[in-house]
């Protein structure tokens, strides 16, 4: 299959890349500096761009998505505009416009994460953007098929400790590898409008 990847030279990008290679997959990686191709998905016309570009697909996968870490009384409306603009609206878009460059049998694949069930202090806006996905998710589950649409809900990766480990406190950590078999399992599956939760 023909996967475009957004997010695939981040940590657990790199694993899910490595993970659909290994099982003989065309990745086409996407970066908002670098990589496959170059774009900013929070940007619409930035994503018609990228669907041009792309062109015949047979699924959208997502491992990356930006939050804005703060404790709730210093949370702005900006902050909040920017971490539902950087992990849930620019996913929405993907879809949104991708229905129409996928294949009729063709899958997506969102990212959310353990927020939306564990929530921490300063994760308001990440665990509100995460519970965003997943609904859209559950939403278009029923209206796209035969496409299929899923979201996949890791906890924080051990690879990412170094950077985000203050934050999940207490919270036991999975390799990125680990996490990459779910977004196999949603490309290669028959399920839609499911959660694959990795903790």
């Amino acid at each position: 299959m023909r996967i475009l990847l957004v997010g695939a030279g981040g940590t657990l990008g790199g694993a899910v890349r490595q993970a659909l290679a290994a099982r003989g997959h065309e990745v086409i990686g996407v970066g908002r500096t670098g990589g496959d191709l170059v774009a900013d998905v929070t940007d619409p016309e930035a994503v018609a761009r990228l669907y041009t570009e792309a062109g015949p697909l047979d699924g959208v996968a997502v491992a990356a998505g930006d939050a804005v870490f703060k404790p709730l009384r210093e949370l702005t409306a900006d902050d909040f505009a920017a971490t539902f603009r950087g992990k849930a609206l620019s996913q929405v878009e993907l879809v949104r416009q991708g229905a129409r460059h996928v294949a009729t049998t063709g899958s997506f694949t969102l990212v959310s994460g353990v927020l939306t069930e564990e929530p921490i202090a300063a994760g308001a806006a990440a665990s509100a953007a995460n519970g965003a996905v997943e609904a859209f998710v559950r939403a278009a589950a029923i209206e796209l098929p035969p496409q299929r649409i899923n979201a996949v809900s890791p906890t924080v990766v051990e690879e990412s400790l170094p950077s985000y480990g203050p934050f999940f406190s207490g919270m036991e950590a999975v390799p990125a590898a680990r996490v990459a078999t779910a977004y196999v399992r949603s490309i290669e599956g028959a399920q839609t409008g499911q959660i694959y939760a990795v903790r």
